[in-house]
């Protein structure tokens, strides 16, 4: 699934002469992706339709029914916009995938997840944030606080999509959840901020710091000891005027024969752009003067041709010893780490629980084997130039991290728009409020397909945030950041600790940007504004939407 091509060259033959524009439609170049796109959301959205009114029965009020399938819908494709886009941004920011790539891992890895360990019931009342005891007995108030709580998140997060914000979908649904509820008490009089479990809100507040400051912390201490241990290496060794383990040493001694030539970082200006990407994210990269990159540029070019053929020898064999010997284990530790959220977050959903004994025991048959495979593979890169070997190795490597996390947030994260619509849905069905409702397997293939058509349609912005705007990711750097996210939101899950896995992994690009002194701390300012804003304009919007169903379907 890595590029096997060089990023930012063309897929289309090159034509000599002076080339003619690309002609394009109103869709531009993926105009086949968005009209297939488009076509399986339409399609998907109909079929669904049909089905709900054949399980709610002849006597559902049918646009009542329709608005919940619109609002639900339209929740979910704003949850894959923003927050799938927000776990593929690393990955495509990398180079690891491309964009359909991208679209395909997730058509497969999120829907599975949310298909197989989407649960069979969820929770009517999210969290427990607002106290809808009072409203229990009026079930078409309810109703409309789910359906108003939808509408509230979903529109709050396509204006932060449309912005580029990656921001947490739990938080905007909960959000729409207490201004929908808060402001039906106040109409009824039946309840008003003291529906607030003002403490759960208070939970929040605190993962707006704790959450990126755990990812930070992991990612920085994980990538930074990837960069002294692996990439250092191999920067070293390029530095140095090496490309491969084999290769014919006097060649390289005729190119570098240039003074000037060697005060540029011999061998840098014949690495492809691929190789320059491994090389760029090590940590000779800053060349400031003072820096240990100025120093190594400075040293490289005072040694002698019989000097530097020695010192290339060393740091080659040490670049290659790296990846067979220290990616192993940390290919293992993270098979690991993946293999314990899914166990733990993903298919405890259906019911498989794992005795400590037993996991641990498939945790260590899983890491042995890992470790094996990946051990066998750095093996067969020894043909391959250093850089490339580095850029293939942990391009699949993330490859593995993005699948697991996908997995991970079908089984999760769809709740956030199944869980309300599931209720207005069985209230609808059975005209009672229910303190939990079934979920139709129909429900999660169709929020599924809605989720996938959001991140290709508008989750772009969202992806260049992740990507390439907080901080310039390669394949390495993307899969430190995903992993540490991932250990975080295990950690934070076990310890109990009021985090969001959405700000966790922004933390952990941060981290990532502080090892390479290059963190845009300024666009950060925006998207933690964004994590404030992201509950009160959700709950207002909301409060918003009930008063207009109540006026317009109490009338």
């Amino acid at each position: 699934m890595p590029r096997t091509h060089e990023p930012g060259s063309s897929d289309r033959p090159a034509v000599s002469g002076r080339a003619a524009p690309a002609q394009y439609g109103a869709l531009g170049p993926d105009r086949n992706w968005h009209l297939g796109a488009g076509l399986i959301l339409v399609a998907t959205a109909v079929a669904f339709t049909i089905w709900a009114f054949t399980h709610t029965g002849t006597g559902v009020n049918s646009f009542i029914l329709i608005l919940a399938i619109a609002f639900g819908l339209f929740m979910a494709f704003n949850i894959g916009g923003n927050d799938v886009a927000n776990s593929f941004g690393t990955s495509v920011g990398a180079g690891t995938l491309t964009m359909k790539q991208a679209l395909v891992v997730a058509a497969v890895f999120e829907v599975s997840g949310a298909v197989l360990a989407g649960g069979s019931v969820t929770e009517t009342v999210r969290s427990g944030i607002v106290d809808l005891g009072g409203l229990q007995s009026d079930a078409p108030a309810f109703a409309y606080i789910m359906m108003s709580a939808l509408l509230g998140a979903a529109v709050w997060l396509l204006l932060a999509t449309r912005m580029g914000w990656p921001v947490s979908t739990t938080h905007a649904i909960i959000g729409g959840i207490v201004g929908a509820a808060v402001t039906t008490g106040l109409v009824t009089g039946t309840g008003g901020l003291a529906m607030v479990q003002w403490g759960e809100i208070g939970q929040i507040a605190v993962s707006w710091v704790l959450s990126p400051l755990l990812g930070g912390i992991a990612a920085y201490l994980l990538f930074g000891a990837i960069k002294r241990r692996i990439l250092a290496p191999a920067a070293r060794a390029i530095a140095l005027g090496s490309r491969g383990f084999d290769e014919d040493d006097d060649e390289d001694d005729d190119n570098d024969a240039s003074e000037d030539e060697s005060r540029h970082v011999p061998g840098y200006e014949r690495v492809t752009e691929l190789q320059q990407s491994a090389f760029a994210e090590s940590a000779e990269l800053d060349r400031r003067p003072g820096s240990p990159g100025a120093e190594l540029v400075e040293q490289a070019g005072q040694l002698s041709k019989k000097e530097r053929k020695a010192a290339r020898n060393v740091e080659r064999k040490a670049a290659y010893h790296a990846l067979e010997k220290r990616v192993p284990p940390l290919a293992a530790g993270a098979a690991v780490v993946i293999a314990a959220m899914l166990m733990f977050k993903g298919l405890g959903n259906v019911g498989l629980e794992f005795t400590l004994w037993r996991a641990g025991v498939m945790l260590i048959m899983l890491a042995v084997g890992v470790w094996m495979a990946t051990t066998v593979f750095a093996r067969a890169l020894r043909k391959q130039t250093i850089s490339r070997a580095t850029f293939i190795m942990f391009s699949w490597l993330q490859v593995f991290t993005a699948c697991a996390f996908a997995f991970s947030h079908g089984a999760n994260d769809i709740a956030n728009a199944v869980g309300p619509f599931a209720a207005v849905l069985d209230v609808l069905r059975t005209g009672t409020v229910s303190q939990e409702a079934a979920v139709p397997m129909a429900v999660l293939v169709a929020f599924g397909v809605a989720l996938i058509a959001g991140l290709w349609f508008v989750g772009r912005k969202v992806i260049h945030t992740v990507g390439t705007g907080l901080t310039s990711m390669h394949p390495s750097s993307g899969f430190a950041a995903e992993l540490a996210a991932a250990a975080t939101v295990l950690l934070a899950s076990v310890l109990g600790l009021p985090v969001s896995s959405t700000h966790i992994l922004i933390g952990a690009v941060l981290g990532v940007g502080i090892v390479n002194r290059a963190a845009n701390w300024k666009l950060m300012r925006p998207i933690f504004l964004a994590w404030i804003i992201t509950l009160p304009a959700a709950a207002g919007i909301g409060a918003v939407t009930v008063l207009l169903l109540r006026a317009l379907l109490l009338a």
